[in-house]
């Protein structure tokens, strides 16, 4: 014979409505938890891939896994700057590669407490490198050679001293602040200023690291190579795109571990709630199950019914799961990076990241509806009818 219509399943939820709230939110807690987390890391890895360049190289100290590992020399920048030919070159001759200095600093937060913030410095061309990336949505741009800083969006609301017109002493150096810019990725959690001011001012007599536009079809492991016996400087060389993906993997993979930490040990609750729901079901409607086999239904089409009942209830939660999560959906928040340095980054409740949470929803469902399933199969119609 057919299968039982799912009619009778969806009927049931609803005759027993607490018991099926109840089992929908503990896998709809759960769902929350680890769609939040998986959130968290689409936001944290967007905040930094999304824009990475493949024409952009970065040049760091050779064994560097950071900028902020990394160290070169003057000497090494002009180099780097002057002297690789994929190098492209602006309508005056200029190569477009830029030293740049980077370092974290403890600043006061305006909640309280204090954090590192990454302190960039820039010369002109690093502006011309990233071109729309980066601009000034107030205030105006930092003059070269002066005690001007611009600061990132994402740190206005968030550091005290950062809006325009505010001063903020670094060592014994106090900058003023002219301008809030919008850059992409961790730049908008940064303050920028003048490559050869901030230098003084933090007593860093060596930079951080190069980054430079490339033909499209330059081969950075042979530019890499190309200095690998070379005494003057030994670069390592990454496209932007490569080294911001390299940036978000430790923490891309905590969030990973602690959200699928969270969601088991919330999820063997969960399931369980939903093995003594689907028991108590079960218990209720041993005279239903009766019937069912004495008007015909094979053991295994009870078992798929009571399978299917489970994975519905599963599905709610996953849906119910995602809903806890939407508000959140753009909210911002803040973390360490590698660099041990405070980035801003926003929840992204991504199709993907539901997809996943609603998966894992169905599969608490469906293992938690195993045994029930497998006992209401086992039953012979005159033990369920003796029993109802």
């Amino acid at each position: 014979m057919a299968l039982v219509p799912f009619r009778y399943n969806l009927r049931s939820l609803f005759v027993r409505l607490s018991s099926t709230v109840l089992t929908v939110f503990a896998i709809g807690a759960t769902v929350a938890v680890l769609a939040g987390m998986l959130s968290l890391q689409q936001g944290f890895a967007t905040l930094f891939q999304e824009h990475g360049r493949t024409d952009l190289a970065v040049f760091l100290r050779k064994g560097a896994t950071s900028e902020g590992e990394s160290g070169l020399t003057n000497e090494q920048c002009e180099i780097l700057k002057k002297e690789v030919p994929e190098v492209v070159a602006d309508a005056d001759g200029r190569p477009l590669a830029s030293a740049e200095l980077f370092l974290a600093v403890r600043l006061r937060k305006f909640d309280g407490g204090e954090t590192n913030v990454s302190i960039r410095g820039v010369e002109p061309m690093t502006f011309r490198i990233h071109g729309d990336d980066v601009h000034i949505v107030e205030g105006e741009n930092l003059r070269p050679g002066s005690d001007e800083l611009i600061v990132g969006e994402g740190l206005v609301d968030r550091i005290a001293n950062c809006r325009v017109g505010e001063t903020l002493r670094i060592n014994t150096v106090t900058f003023r602040i002219v301008g809030v810019f919008s850059g992409k990725g961790g730049y908008r959690s940064e303050i920028w200023g003048d490559l050869d001011r901030l230098s003084e001012a933090l007593q860093r007599p060596v930079h951080s690291r190069v980054i430079a536009k490339v033909a499209p079809d330059a081969d950075l492991a042979a530019i890499q190579a190309r200095y690998e016996n070379d005494l003057r400087t030994q670069p390592k060389v990454l496209s932007e795109r490569a080294y911001l993906a390299s940036q978000t993997e430790r923490l891309t993979i905590t969030f990973t571990v602690l959200g699928s930490f969270l969601a088991l040990i919330m999820g063997i609750g969960a399931m369980f709630t939903g093995t003594n729901s689907m028991l108590a079901t079960i218990g209720a409607r041993t005279h239903e199950i009766g019937i069912l086999k004495a008007i015909g239904y094979r053991p295994w089409a009870i078992f798929a019914s009571f399978v299917g009942e489970a994975v519905l209830l599963g599905l709610l939660g996953g849906a119910v799961g995602c809903l806890l999560v939407l508000p959140f959906q753009g909210a911002e928040t803040g973390t360490m990076n590698q660099t041990f340095s405070e980035v801003t980054f926003a929840f992204r409740t991504t199709v993907p990241v539901m997809v996943e949470a609603v998966s894992f929803a169905a599969l608490l469902g469906l293992v938690g509806g195993l045994f029930p399933a497998w006992r209401a199969a086992r039953m012979t119609p005159t033990q369920a009818l003796r029993r109802g």
